[in-house]
């Protein structure tokens, strides 16, 4: 573990294992490991089995970012002048494709693509169909959907499971206030063609600021129940390249919860031992449901099963850790697969038990989303 990883804790509760319903506790003393604190011997990380940490989860949902560009500049990610960086530090298919099948071999079952956007980058169609060969059981791709609707066909052909689809208004104007590039059109257009190639179940990931969207609630709760498109709502979080997060711009899903429930009543959707970063809610008529993604006010750490690949080839075990482990010198002196499992193990069980946004030790991430991979 670096030197400048920044510390993660999670609320004062016990929480749930990612693979079984057995309560899991977890240290809420900021920069200490639980184990650490109960004993002077701590945990050997295992050389076998599945993706395991110190905290009892199991890893089986990696993220890969394959590109930092994006055609659009939206406000909470990205700031006008975004530098990008070379392509040659960027992992290759080849390379993507040898991790893949590595984290496969050691119990990852679904993949999602992300970026930046991961439709900019040239050749992803073949990306999708090589991750395919591989036998997952999910792969997904997340997108603000500019580039979508003619290759939807293709991805689907290749292998691709689904997309989340990235909309923050369903205002014209606002979008384009939002996005900074773009047109609403296009990317409701491309909501159509993705479902018409079967990449369904569909979602529409929208980000709520206070202030600037938070008045659509209702509307994308009714786009809901009119499309039957699954709409998730993320709250802001403190990772846009700007350094401008405020707390106070942020729309808590449960002020989201009880706008949506006074308009149309709604009630959780169970799912013992599901491990998914939305709380869903369907409809009480049965028109339909939405999801809550409440990152900041209400964490899920407890059971969170993803890691991240970043596109210049760095494991994060956390979206708010600064916390790196580089794969890519390694795959470029020519190492074995055993290495890049040894760096794998060493990432995942590095993590801590949440990611301290609450915590007064918090640390904003020196990377933001597009240079991490959503």
């Amino acid at each position: 573990m670096s030197d400048g990883a920044i510390s993660q804790t999670r609320e004062p509760h016990a929480e749930r294992d990612a693979s079984s319903t057995t309560p899991v506790a977890l240290s809420v003393k900021p920069h200490r490991r639980a184990s650490s604190a109960l004993s002077t011997s701590p945990p050997i990380m295992p050389d076998s089995g599945p993706l395991l940490d110190t905290y009892g989860r199991v890893h089986s949902d990696l993220r890969i970012s394959i590109t930092d560009r994006c055609n659009l500049r939206c406000v909470y990610c990205m700031s006008e002048d975004m530098q990008f960086q070379p392509r040659e530090q960027l992992l290759s298919f080849d390379e993507l494709e040898r991790v893949a099948r590595v984290a496969r071999d050691l119990g990852v079952t679904s993949i999602r693509l992300t970026g930046g956007e991961p439709l900019v980058r040239r050749g992803v169609v073949e990306l999708v169909a090589r991750l395919a060969a591989l036998d997952f059981e999910d792969i997904a791709l997340t997108t603000n959907a500019t580039r979508l609707a003619p290759l939807a066909a293709p991805l689907k052909a290749a292998g691709l499971t689904r997309v989340n689809i990235s909309c923050d208004s369903l205002r014209p104007e606002r979008f384009a206030s939002i996005r900074r590039r773009g047109d609403l059109a296009t990317v409701l257009a491309a909501m159509d063609e993705a479902e018409s190639a079967g990449l369904s179940p569909l979602k529409v990931n929208v980000v709520l600021l206070r202030g600037i969207n938070d008045d659509e609630i209702l509307d994308f709760a009714r786009f809901a129940r009119e499309t039957g498109r699954l709409v998730r709502f993320i709250e802001f979080m403190p990772l846009d390249a700007q350094g401008e997060w405020d707390r106070e711009r942020l729309v808590p899903g449960r002020e989201v919860f009880d706008v949506v429930n006074a308009a149309w009543r709604i009630e959780p959707i169970d799912e013992p031992g599901r491990v998914a970063p939305a709380e869903r809610f369907r409809f009480a008529d049965g028109r339909g449901e939405i999801g809550l993604i409440s990152t900041v006010t209400e964490p899920f750490c407890g059971t969170c099963n993803r890691l991240r690949l970043t596109a210049d080839g760095s494991i994060r075990n956390c979206l708010f850790s600064d916390d790196e482990h580089s794969l890519r010198r390694l795959l470029r002196e020519g190492c074995e697969d055993a290495d890049i499992e040894r760096v794998l193990r060493r990432a995942v069980w590095a993590k801590f038990p949440g990611h301290a946004i609450n915590e007064p030790e918090f640390l904003r991430p020196h990377r933001s989303m597009s240079m991490i991979g959503g």
